[in-house]
């Protein structure tokens, strides 16, 4: 089994099909959009693929190490960036193939007028072992 790593992006990911942002959807459409993703995780907890998944809010904030005994230097809040992450689920799969099967299945979410958005997800496995190093 392998691990994957499902990015939703709301910006900065090429345009969806069905290119409505979400926050000119009706409270019926929203409500459709997270009942397919809880359907969906549900669906995948009965496989044993499913690990976990979360929505994020827009609000983010940039931390970096400012050297011993400084505080964190922090910037943002930044929710108008050009990359933003809407969400993140993983997976534990048996292949590639199949974490790209459940990626364009994901990816079909009803949006605006109830259509798929047929998004694109970004897709990353996870580390398993240290890159090797030669010289």
């Amino acid at each position: 089994m392998a691990k994957y790593l499902l990015l939703k992006h709301y910006r900065g990911a090429p345009s969806a099909v069905n290119d409505v942002p979400m926050d000119q959807w009706t409270p019926e459409e929203i409500s459709a959009h997270i009942q397919y993703m809880h359907d969906f995780a549900a669906r995948l907890e009965q496989t044993g693929e499913f690990v976990d998944g979360q929505a994020l809010a827009p609000e983010g904030t940039f931390v970096r190490y400012d050297g011993e005994g400084n505080p964190p230097v922090t910037d943002g809040p930044f929710a108008e960036t050009k990359d933003l992450i809407a969400g993140w689920m993983v997976i534990d799969v048996d292949s590639y193939e199949r974490a790209v099967e459940l990626a364009g299945e994901l990816s079909a979410a009803p949006g605006a007028g109830g259509k798929p958005i047929h998004e694109w997800l970004e897709l990353r496995p996870f580390l398993t072992e240290p890159p090797t190093i030669t010289e």
